[in-house]
């Protein structure tokens, strides 16, 4: 009787040991949980919160909401890593500026050089670009002009930075010269481009316009600039990110941020489009 209790005791032992391992063993097999957004970021791109996976070789920003307070409808960036200027961006739309008005208020202005055509693809000249950059310039303020594109290949993108170089001659500029491809609404040549073919063109316009000595940027939204150009092809450049608010909500540094659309400058009639200039300040 003693050695049957012992031998089922035994096989207890045996079969308890037997499960013990088994469920080891199961612990082994499966694997841990993988992170699927490990190495990934969550931003806001202006239309919803999404992950992305960061570019390695762009400089992130550190600025953040707490570093602004907004007085009369315009930010004031209250850190030390960052001295700002504020600036408009005008182009024909604005007809006729009083630049020594605006210059009570602003410290830079952009000027839209010209554009191409998005249904042809002419090329055109900013009816009130000559006006605009030498009254800015002669009411003392910084000046930069912008060029809106549409090209649709490389070849148009160098086309269009000659084009800006040779209407430069005369005049002065010490803001870098903006390439500014954006979508538009309605039906357009550029429906079609890759973002690929949008890259390629900004890098080809940008390494056009330094090689002539002069410095380059993209202006761009969130939405090309998560979803549109490869910011990692353009890091030797300069950006202005249009990100409207109370401040510049975008993942990456820019060197300029444009946050209204209905901003108020004296001698400018009707809404402007208002930017700051953030300008590193050296830590010596």
């Amino acid at each position: 009787m003693t050695d049957s209790r012992n031998g089922k005791l035994k096989y207890l032992l045996i079969g308890a040991g037997l499960i013990i391992a088994l469920i080891g063993i199961l612990f082994l097999i499966v694997p841990e949980k993988v992170d699927e957004h490990a190495g990934q970021v969550f931003i806001n791109d202006g239309f919803e919160d999404i992950w992305i996976t960061p570019y390695e070789n762009v400089p992130v920003s550190s600025l953040t909401q707490n570093d602004f307070r907004t007085v009369n409808g315009i930010p004031t960036y209250t850190g030390t890593a960052y001295a700002t200027e504020l600036g408009v961006d005008v182009s024909e739309h604005q007809w006729t500026v009083d630049w020594q008005a605006a210059a009570r208020m602003i410290d830079f202005a952009y000027i839209r050089l010209g554009y191409r055509g998005y249904t042809e693809g002419g090329l055109f000249l900013d009816p009130w670009y000559q006006t605009n950059i030498t009254g800015a310039a002669a009411a003392g303020l910084d000046t930069g002009v912008y060029f809106f594109s549409q090209a649709v290949n490389v070849g148009e993108a160098i086309e269009e930075a000659e084009f800006v170089i040779d209407n430069l001659k005369g005049y002065r500029v010490n803001l870098p010269i903006i390439f500014d491809w954006e979508h538009i609404e309605e039906e357009a040549r550029t429906d079609n481009v890759s973002e690929q073919t949008m890259t390629d063109c900004a890098v080809a316009f940008c390494r056009t316009i330094t090689n002539a000595g002069y410095d380059a940027g993209i202006y761009f939204n969130r939405k090309l600039g998560y979803h549109g150009f490869d910011l990692s092809r353009l890091a030797d450049y300069g950006f202005w990110v249009s990100v409207p608010g109370d401040f510049p909500d975008f993942y990456y540094a820019c060197d300029f941020w444009q946050f209204s659309f209905e901003g108020t400058v004296p001698g400018i009639e009707g809404s402007a489009d208002l930017s700051l200039h953030l300008i590193p300040v050296s830590a010596s």
